[in-house]
């Protein structure tokens, strides 16, 4: 069974910063894809930023230059430091990973951390 644990959202205020954590634990041979997504109310689930393993990150266009993500030395583990949060970050940011466990290739998602981010 592999689990993924996010934490550090929370209230804001504009301008402000925040860092989200993601862990992946359980079975697993190797973590091919680690990222975040966000969904907003009413909106549809969208790609914030990934890395890959080999360490190429790729961000929504909304971001780039305000988030930063990044692995931890532990390989299993991504963070997401948000910068200039703006109130149209506001959104349930959910951790995603593409897991390799040994027999499968999958894709898990964590439940979800809020980030609120007020004018």
């Amino acid at each position: 069974q592999v689990q993924l644990v996010e934490s550090g959202g929370g209230l804001v205020q504009a301008g402000g910063s925040l860092r989200l954590s993601c862990a992946a634990s359980g079975r697993i041979f190797s973590v091919n894809t680690i990222g975040w997504y966000r969904q907003a109310p009413g909106k549809q689930r969208e790609l914030v930023a990934t890395i890959i393993s080999g360490g190429s990150t790729n961000y929504a266009d909304s971001v780039k230059g305000r988030f930063n993500i990044s692995r931890g030395n532990a390989k299993n583990t991504v963070s997401l430091q948000m910068n200039s949060l703006k109130p149209e970050d506001t959104a349930v940011y959910i951790c995603n990973a593409e897991i390799h466990t040994g027999w499968t290739v999958r894709s898990y998602w964590g439940q979800g951390t809020q980030v609120t981010v007020s004018s």
